[in-house]
């Protein structure tokens, strides 16, 4: 199932999915914060599938505090539970945010959508 537009998952948050040959993408714009984070755990626990890894691409993502930084530790342990490869992508802020708390190398963080499916088909 592919999603053309962007779905309001709250009034800060929209998401969108994509699958790329075998890989989900999952795009997300707007703020991922205390307001969204649950919207966003939810979103992807409702569209991912138990075999075909994930990119999380949040390069349009304008905020990001330790509530979505938390809602993405919880994804990437859910992503690992299940077995599953997983990339997170993040424009400079987001970048910025996640090695400021050393969770770069946890999430799989890479600096574009071509470095994660290169990193994820390896």
């Amino acid at each position: 199932m592919i999603i053309e537009d962007f779905q309001k998952l709250t009034v800060s948050l929209r998401g969108n999915i994509d699958v790329k040959t075998n890989i989900i993408v999952f795009t997300f714009k707007g703020q991922l914060d205390a307001f969204s984070e649950k919207q966003f755990k939810t979103f992807i626990t409702n569209n991912f599938k138990k075999e075909l890894p994930c990119i999380i691409d949040l390069t349009k993502i304008d905020f990001l505090d330790s509530s979505g930084l938390g809602a993405l530790v919880q994804t990437a342990k859910e992503f690992k539970k299940f077995k599953l490869g997983f990339s997170i992508v993040g424009n400079s802020r987001v970048a910025q945010t996640i090695k400021l708390v050393r969770l770069g190398d946890f999430l799989n963080l890479k600096s574009s959508l071509e470095d994660a499916l290169i990193f994820l088909n390896n």
